[in-house]
């Protein structure tokens, strides 16, 4: 049987290199696509808002994939949510947002009668507020109380891209344990999964990064298990 192909869409350059080594961890038999429009994470910052003109993309891009014979769809861009809801519905395609399996992974942690505490750092300030609304309903529609922290890491971003992965680490790293206590933490964005393994030594509760994740709940959801 042919491998399935997945398609990658990126709003930003520094996810592709996490997500293509989550897949060679995980699936490497996956044939990737990747597409990238790196003015998407621009025009999103300087908009303040998501705009029908931008879910529009979203949709056109999905529906291009859809074309060149993807069988899945694999968004890691995080602060696009109801975009991404769009381009499902559009395509029909499984398709995934970008930190729904980490949010499932999450809140899977949860005992009855308890509060679950969750922590999130973040490298790219628009993605917080989009994120915790979406985790928040998610735990709401599962009957979940959850207490969520939220930490932001100011030139973490920068750093990474200017090629300064170690600072990018440090400065992750540094934050997890800034936030209250959790049982869990997450990493927002993509292009903090390389930082996983150190924020985990400075961190008491699982620190989850979402290509590793998202790539486990795909295959689950085409049945390559």
């Amino acid at each position: 049987m042919t491998p399935p192909r997945i398609a990658l869409i990126h709003a930003t350059a520094l996810a592709m290199t996490p997500i293509t080594e989550a897949f060679a961890r995980h699936w490497p038999s996956a044939r990737c696509q990747h597409l990238l429009d790196d003015t998407l994470s621009r025009d999103r910052a300087s908009a303040g808002e998501l705009t029908e003109a931008m879910v529009q993309r979203f949709v056109d891009l999905a529906l291009y994939t859809q074309r060149a014979g993807a069988q899945g769809i694999l968004f890691t861009c995080s602060a696009f949510g109801p975009a991404i809801e769009r381009a499902a519905q559009a395509t029909g395609l499984p398709t995934l947002k970008p930190n729904e399996a980490m949010f499932e992974d999450a809140l899977a942690m949860a005992q009855p009668g308890r509060v679950l505490r969750i922590g999130l750092l973040a490298t790219f300030a628009a993605s917080i507020a989009a994120m915790s609304e979406e985790l928040l309903a998610l735990a709401q529609s599962r009957g979940i109380t959850i207490e969520l922290a939220t930490g932001f890491v100011p030139e973490a971003m920068q750093d990474l891209a200017e090629g300064r992965a170690d600072m990018h680490h440090q400065k992750i790293a540094a934050a997890a344990p800034q936030l209250p206590p959790c049982d869990v933490v997450m990493l927002a964005q993509f292009s903090m999964a390389a930082a996983q393994p150190l924020a985990q030594q400075h961190s008491t509760a699982p620190v989850l990064s979402s290509p590793d994740c998202a790539v486990l709940a795909l295959m689950k959801r085409m049945h390559h298990v």
